[in-house]
């Protein structure tokens, strides 16, 4: 089974490197972009292969170690 999780700032959170990114495209003539958010994307490969426990494993997983709960948001997203 596979875990991708996104990871994001929480709405309100200042992003510093969004806000590079986005200086940055408009410096290269790239004037449509308004804003930009930066994220992590991690890819896991699990040796479960039952669902609901993968997804427990994985929230806690995030819950301790991979997102900051205080500054950061998270989705999971399994596949077989």
């Amino acid at each position: 089974m596979k875990a991708k999780i996104h990871i994001y700032l929480k709405p309100g959170v200042l992003d510093p490197q969004g806000t590079a990114v986005a200086n940055s495209l408009k410096t290269l003539g790239f004037d449509e972009v308004e804003s930009a958010r930066q994220g992590k994307l991690i890819e896991l490969d699990l040796s479960s292969v039952d669902a609901e426990e993968a997804s427990e494993r994985v929230k806690a997983m995030c819950d301790k170690l991979l997102a900051n709960p205080v500054i950061e948001n998270y989705d999971i997203e399994l596949s077989a």
